[in-house]
């Protein structure tokens, strides 16, 4: 297996913290959003699972609606979800030092 390529096994990634990820970089609308996390994680987020998670985030108070320019409606980080995402990314960091650190005994 070639480094970077997970063959059968798809991309492991969960939508709202691409997202959140996404709008730590500043306030973003949803094809700016699908367009950054395709550059940054390699994974394309279909308009469902994108606005499902959008919809998700701003329900838990995790990121705003900011007024519509033109047709586009922009989000940005809320303050609550600047706290939760740096503690995912930070337990996430853990879990991959761990891991890596694990294979590299074997």
């Amino acid at each position: 297996m070639v480094p970077g390529d997970l063959g059968d096994h798809g991309r492991f990634s969960d939508p709202s913290l691409l997202v959140m990820s996404s709008l730590a970089d500043g306030p973003r609308h949803g094809y700016a959003i699908t367009k950054d996390i395709q550059q940054f994680a390699g994974v394309t987020l279909g308009p469902g699972t994108l606005y499902g998670a959008l919809a998700r985030l701003q329900h838990q108070g995790l990121i705003e609606a900011l007024p519509a320019d033109d047709r586009r409606r922009p989000y940005r980080l809320s303050e609550k979800g600047t706290k939760v995402l740096a503690a995912q990314l930070e337990s996430l960091q853990q879990v991959a030092t761990t891991g890596l650190r694990r294979l590299a005994r074997e």
